[in-house]
């Protein structure tokens, strides 16, 4: 699993991280009980501070992606997949309600969002 960090995102370094972590687990690419990489190791790979690789992980252990054992490591959990998803679900509803109020600012019709999205979706 490789984790990407961009300087030029506005999210937060620890939100990027615990971002690709679920979409890795989401997809398959991390397994159930699958061990991440420690806390230190991966602040070490990304060349950041352990403290944000701390907050990613008590993030995805919070949004029940994880689970740490003291003297272990963390691990993928075992959960409901589909709960998982719907987290992610809700976050996207959230993103698509902002947008449209956006777009409704700047006087953009319904019609020409569909276009806005397909466009989006084909360069996906």
């Amino acid at each position: 699993m490789d984790i990407l960090i961009t300087n030029a995102s506005n999210r937060p370094i620890y939100a990027q991280i615990a971002s690709q972590i679920q979409d890795a687990i989401l997809s398959g690419e991390l397994a159930e009980g699958e061990a991440l990489p420690s806390i230190r190791s991966l602040a070490n790979d990304l060349r950041i501070s352990v403290i944000t690789t701390k907050r990613a992980y008590a993030e995805l252990e919070e949004a029940g992606f994880i689970d740490t054992v003291q003297g272990k490591g963390s691990f993928v959990t075992g959960g409901n997949r589909e709960l998982l998803r719907e987290g992610r679900l809700k976050r996207v509803e959230e993103l698509l309600a902002q947008a449209i109020k956006e777009a409704g600012a700047a006087e953009v019709t319904g019609p020409e969002m569909h276009d806005m999205l397909d466009v989006l979706l084909d360069e996906a």
